[in-house]
């Protein structure tokens, strides 16, 4: 079944009169349970195409589909309901709220949600025992290693329990080994419990974990398969 769909998806960016187009006619599928990576040269396009298929930006031409709804006709509330509700987002520079603990970054999609307070606390213990911080759910993010940080980004973008966590460059301020436990992690939930994960990243190590690879170049999709 898909869950989200990018329709001949184009971008242009205009820069004192001169126009950049950072993708062209993208058409990309994706079904439950898939582990995609995005990838090609810095450039390529990569990181517009995740924001356009987050709703955190819109495509110049058009259309990207989360579960059947366009959301160029979602309002900017509607819009930010499906984010909550339906995506999670690891990012690059993990954007935890540095005044929170480990714990109440991974608790505050939850408040948002409107999840109670007993199964709030119930479902972030779990998490954070299946990601390897329960010993650190009280530090803050300036007491954590990158490692640690981008673990507990992790654990904030799946106990939402979204249908899709899109993943933007996430191994980028790791060390190798790091980054190898980072992704058996995300492979773990993929497969025990059915999160569906796109990734776009240019690190070889990701790029060989996926199952379904999409090149980007140009702004274009080059090839996409197994072994793109």
């Amino acid at each position: 079944m898909a869950i989200l769909e990018a329709h001949a998806v184009s971008k242009v960016y205009e820069t004192r009169g001169v126009a950049t187009r950072a993708l062209d006619r993208v058409d990309l599928t994706l079904e439950e349970g898939e582990f995609t990576v995005l990838h090609g040269p810095s450039g390529c396009g990569k990181t517009t195409l995740l924001n356009l298929l987050g709703a955190l930006d819109d495509p110049s031409e058009g259309r990207v589909t989360l579960d059947g709804r366009d959301l160029a006709e979602c309002s900017a509330a509607e819009r930010s309901e499906l984010r909550l509700h339906k995506l999670g987002f690891v990012f690059q520079a993990y954007n935890l709220i540095p005044v929170f603990t480990a714990r109440e970054n991974v608790e505050f999609v939850m408040e948002l949600q409107g999840v109670p307070s007993a199964e709030r606390k119930a479902r972030t213990d779990a998490i954070l025992a299946e990601v390897g911080l329960a010993e650190l759910a009280e530090k803050r993010p300036l007491e954590m290693s990158g490692g640690q940080q981008q673990r507990v980004a992790v654990a904030r973008a799946i106990v939402g329990r979204p249908e899709l966590v899109l993943a933007d460059e996430p191994t980028a301020n790791l060390d190798s080994a790091t980054a190898g436990q980072l992704l058996d992690l995300m492979e773990e939930l993929n497969r025990e419990h059915g999160v569906t994960f796109l990734f776009s990243t240019h690190d070889p190590l990701v790029i060989g974990k996926a199952r379904r690879r999409v090149r980007l170049r140009d702004g274009r999709v080059e090839s996409d398969g197994p072994g793109a």
